[in-house]
């Protein structure tokens, strides 16, 4: 593992880092950029709440018919059971869940692809897609590679009385390489100890470590964050995964951008910004959001 980079606080005044805005496919514009480019890569993709997918759908690749450049990257499953032996068995428990992952999984492909040898992959998902995509991405990239499951918990929202209550979102974190990511615990701003009475002065003023449970609140509905659009993502959750996973002029990965959070934070970080989106108000967000952005469109478009 690397040696801890400098600190990153709340008051650092880095140079802003560059952010680049590509409107189209993300799958398109994914595959125009060079292998492992990127330090950190955050996926954001739509969670599937309705099981009904609007972009078009591309057949997913197993390990017999993907790229020379991608082929090292699928491994064999559980119990040396082939990938798609794994896929098989899910299909018979949810007909519909195929369609979905025929999205995620070639998007997945690249983004490994793209992962610099020391580099981190977060996956962000609700409840009803996590636990598929845990399955598939060990069989995918190897189950040595996964490092954490974050939970993020929000009290926001209706409450059924019919269930216990759906306040959380699941972040599945893996590496590229076990024995050599970059991981930068004394880089993450720290919180309030929940018992401060119980630790000294000393630590309570420094505050604590967060460990893989993050309760943060949702984008509030009024304050500078709120942009007006729909999945935005609070700064505060993309700020600790920029500050642990990738230092300074390091380059940061985002192709579900949607109001783009992830390039704001990295900026703001002197990280360097890639941001992917096909939805035009999703590219006018964020246009007004970082106006030093670059702007392209997808060839063809």
């Amino acid at each position: 593992m690397a040696s801890p980079g400098p600190l990153i606080g709340a008051t650092d005044a880095a140079p802003p880092g560059s952010v680049d805005i590509h409107e189209g496919d993300n799958l398109v514009v994914s595959r125009m950029l060079a292998d492992a480019s990127f330090t950190l890569i955050y996926l954001d993709p739509p969670f599937n709440t309705g099981r009904a997918q609007e972009r078009s759908i591309e057949t997913a690749r197993s390990a017999a018919s993907v790229p020379p450049t991608a082929e090292r990257i699928v491994r064999r499953g559980f119990h040396g059971r082939e990938y798609e032996r794994i896929r098989g068995d899910l299909r018979v428990y949810d007909d519909t869940f195929d369609d979905y992952w025929s999205f995620l999984e070639p998007r997945l492909l690249e983004a490994w692809r793209l992962l610099a040898d020391d580099g981190t992959l977060y996956l962000h998902l609700d409840y009803r897609e996590a636990h598929y995509a845990k399955v598939l991405m060990d069989a995918l990239v190897g189950r040595e590679r996964f490092l954490n499951e974050l939970i993020w918990a929000y009290d926001y929202g209706a409450k059924t009385r019919r269930r216990w209550p759906t306040k959380h979102d699941t972040i599945l974190v893996y590496v590229k390489d076990p024995k050599s990511y970059w991981f930068d615990s004394e880089a993450v701003d720290r919180e309030p100890y929940m018992a401060p009475g119980l630790v000294t002065p000393e630590k309570a003023e420094r505050g604590k470590l967060p460990t893989d449970v993050w309760w943060h609140t949702i984008v509030p509905t009024t304050g500078r964050e709120k942009t007006g659009y729909p999945t935005q993502k609070p700064e505060g959750i993309l700020r600790r995964i920029v500050q642990a996973s990738s230092r300074p002029g390091d380059r940061v990965l985002d192709f579900f951008a949607g109001s783009g959070t992830t390039g704001a934070v990295a900026s703001a970080l002197g990280r360097d910004a890639v941001l992917v989106d096909h939805n035009p108000d999703a590219i006018a967000v964020m246009r007004e959001r970082m106006p030093h952005a670059r702007v392209f469109a997808e060839p063809g478009r």
